[in-house]
């Protein structure tokens, strides 16, 4: 769709997509007037403009009220926001069941948050009782915002379980370190390269997960989350299930993206890049079993 809005506590956040952002214009200027009239509570509204020539217009812009929300609640957990940190709003509203199973089924587990951008993914677990959870990512600015998370929620920080650098040196250092875990989270964008190696979710998820698996203890989780558009729920699932041929992986379970993510059975729809059957999301989400060779 050209436009989607989110509302984080009482900031709606308003996403043009079009193409030609001036062809985005009526939809945002349309929801500018809809929900604020439908949700009078609200207290600020941000319009991002993906195909923006600028990065101010891409992070977003403040065009009414003021106090743009810092923090929000979901299951009786604080998560630190920051609307226009970048490009999305600093926080996955298509995770939410991932949170809710980290926060039900890591208690007493050490736990890798791999891609962590703002934690949320780590902060439900420790929440839940993690017993320890090291935060990944390449942008320390990122891992600020899950430190204030553990802020919030009044969560003791120790700075080195949040490890800002390059995905592919991080995890051999684990490695060297002899380190093992009971849950890795796997999560990373749809593309990214550096000099020390290419994350390409339609092309190297295979690697990417073999990288992960020597860092997970015996019966411990895998949580594997594919979220390219172009990238087919069944072409997903086939590299999985290939994955899980020699008994050493075994698929879970598939969560879910929430129902209320998805929209309404009456919401207009353009059909889908790849068609996502049988997640109901673009946003694939598979939770594997890992055993260990004896």
């Amino acid at each position: 769709p050209d436009l989607v809005a989110d509302l984080y506590a009482k900031t709606l956040v308003i996403h043009n997509y079009a193409d030609r952002p001036a062809d985005g214009l009526a939809l945002v200027t349309a929801a500018q007037e809809f929900f604020p009239d439908r949700l009078p509570w609200i207290q600020a509204v941000v319009v991002k403009t993906r195909q923006s020539q600028d990065a101010e217009g891409k992070r977003g812009l403040v065009v009414s009220g003021n106090g743009v929300d810092r923090k929000i609640r979901e299951d009786d957990v604080w998560y630190s926001i920051d609307p226009m940190l970048n490009r999305d709003a600093s926080f996955y509203l298509d995770t939410r069941n991932v949170r809710l199973w980290a926060n039900r089924h890591l208690k007493d587990k050490s736990v890798l948050n791999t891609f962590a951008y703002t934690g949320s993914l780590g902060v439900a677990a420790t929440a839940g009782g993690a017993s320890r959870v090291v935060h990944l990512d390449l942008n320390r600015k990122f891992l600020n915002v899950a430190k204030t998370s553990y802020t919030l929620n009044g969560f003791p920080i120790n700075k080195g379980d949040f490890q800002a650098g390059d995905f592919w040196p991080q995890i051999n250092r684990l490695k060297a370190a002899g380190e093992r875990f009971d849950c890795v989270f796997l999560d990373p964008p749809i593309y990214s390269a550096t000099s020390k190696g290419v994350v390409d979710l339609a092309q190297s998820y295979t690697r990417l997960i073999n990288k992960v698996r020597p860092l997970i203890n015996h019966d411990g989780y895998l949580v594997a989350i594919n979220n390219a558009l172009f990238f087919s729920g069944a072409a997903y699932l086939k590299e999985i299930e290939s994955l899980c041929a020699d008994g050493y992986l075994t698929i879970e379970d598939l969560i879910p993206v929430p129902a209320d993510f998805t929209g309404a059975p009456e919401t207009p729809r353009t059909a889908p890049a790849a068609d996502p059957s049988p997640f109901n999301h673009s946003t694939k989400i598979v939770l594997l079993k890992v055993q260990r060779k004896a």
